[in-house]
């Protein structure tokens, strides 16, 4: 027990506290998380994602694996809930607010800085890789979701050539490919811009949680939890040693796999009408729950 408490005061409870000041901070004033989520979105997580790829040194095999065992994880896992739902007779909006906090985890503002401070920069690497993935994922795969019937595929797929940390990606997969060397005031640029991504991160968890409300229904809420916080993490435990990952690429991948529901999945949620009462819910409850489940996961992987 004492080893699980000294896990969660050094791995997880720093989190809460950062958050626990930007939910503090929105109280206190009218910020609004847009801004702040728009400067991460657009230049703090793509320099990010540029530094750490380039730093890591990982190989294109290796990228190829996390890419391929990301996608793989997602479409089991929503085939997995849907089987659920259907057997629980969910449909409509619900289901679709189902899928989302299901499907797509926190694996930025949250399982980030987990990884970081448990496993290290060099799992840290293969983190932020599965994030961008993960993310590319929501804004196509999350839209289709969340609009069910209301949007085309194609449409649904333009989201991808909108994002920055998916060209932050190719610009980094060039760099390691070609092993052209950076120019000095533009790698210390990028370094120091993708220094303030976890910070601001949590301090937007905190400012988005403010607005969290938890209600909803038990069963989907109990679905949602459920598939999240532990058949996601399962799952990366049963299928990662088949993709040949090394140790700190399945540490890391592990830890993000059972992270909470993405904040993300609210903003698809309100856009497209698919229950966001009950997906802002999902997201706080899982946030909430998610040490419980992600202390003696750390300590599994051998944190």
């Amino acid at each position: 027990m004492n080893e699980l408490l000294i896990l969660f005061l050094n791995n997880l409870f720093p989190i809460f506290l950062i958050a626990g000041a930007g939910m503090l901070l929105a109280r206190k004033t009218n910020l609004n998380p847009r801004s702040l989520s728009q400067v991460i979105f657009y230049i703090f997580s793509p320099c990010l994602i540029f530094t750490l790829l380039t730093a890591s040194k990982l190989e294109s095999g290796m990228i190829g694996r996390v890419i391929l065992y990301t996608i793989f994880s997602c479409l089991l896992l929503g085939v997995c809930t849907w089987v659920i739902g259907k057997l629980l007779k969910l449909d409509g909006p619900l289901f679709s607010g189902v899928l989302l906090t299901s499907m797509f985890m926190n694996s930025g503002n949250y399982g980030l800085p987990v990884v970081l401070f448990a496993f290290g920069q060099n799992a840290l690497g293969y983190a932020s890789l599965f994030f961008v993935i993960n993310v590319a994922l929501t804004y196509t795969l999350g839209v289709v979701i969340a609009s069910m019937s209301t949007m085309s595929l194609s449409k649904a797929l333009l989201n991808l050539v909108r994002l920055p940390m998916i060209y932050a990606l190719l610009l980094a997969m060039l760099v390691l490919f070609t092993g052209w060397k950076i120019p000095t005031p533009i790698e210390r640029a990028t370094k120091l811009l993708g220094d303030a991504s976890v910070p601001s991160m949590l301090v937007l968890l905190g400012l988005q949680l403010k607005t969290a409300n938890v209600v909803g229904r038990l069963k989907p809420v109990a679905l949602a939890s459920g598939m999240r916080l532990l058949a996601s993490p399962l799952l990366a435990i049963l299928f990662l040693p088949l993709f040949g990952l090394p140790i700190p690429a399945r540490q890391a991948i592990t830890i993000q796999a059972g992270m909470p529901a993405a904040v993300l999945t609210t903003m698809l949620a309100t856009e497209f009408n698919s229950e966001p009462s009950f997906v802002t819910a999902a997201v706080f409850l899982t946030t909430l729950l998610s040490p419980l489940t992600l202390t003696p996961l750390l300590s599994f992987l051998g944190a």
